[in-house]
């Protein structure tokens, strides 16, 4: 929303908009903003000078979102990079990562000893990339064959 003062002024509907912001977290936001001591604070950080709004980000063309809308599992020991960068990787590239395998995921990436979420991948028919196919994935994207 770019500042806390447009999010204050926000109502549940507006908030609720926002991905990720559920009615209840959006009641809980508005509830706060109209808490009397909670204004008072806000403006003694306004009058202390305290910048509340957010900082500049990226437009959308600079964004790679190339990975959007496929969900991964990671499994096993990747060779070239822990799973946490691997996780990170994915998510800025707007991919999703969870911790089962289910017809919705998109690709197991496995690694070393991956277990059972291999075996659950085969029988559901789910793409398994190895660390390499992941890199690759990573740099060209999914359209890369």
């Amino acid at each position: 929303m770019g500042s806390l003062d447009r999010v204050e002024a926000a109502s549940v509907d507006e908030l609720t908009a926002i991905d990720g912001v559920g009615r209840v977290i959006a009641e809980s936001v508005c509830a706060f903003f109209a808490s009397d001591h909670n204004r008072v604070v806000l403006d003694k950080l306004r009058t202390a000078g305290v910048d509340l709004t957010a900082p500049m980000v990226a437009t959308s063309s600079a964004v790679d979102d190339s990975l959007a809308g496929l969900t991964f599992v990671l499994t096993g020991t990747l060779e070239h990079m822990t799973r946490e960068e691997a996780q990170t990787a994915i998510e800025a590239r707007g991919g999703k990562v969870t911790g089962s395998v289910s017809k919705k995921t998109s690709y197991v990436v496995a690694g070393a000893s991956p277990g059972s979420k291999l075996t659950k991948a085969e029988q559901l028919g789910v793409a398994v990339l190895d660390g390499p196919g992941l890199q690759r994935l990573l740099d060209d994207g999914p359209e890369s064959g």
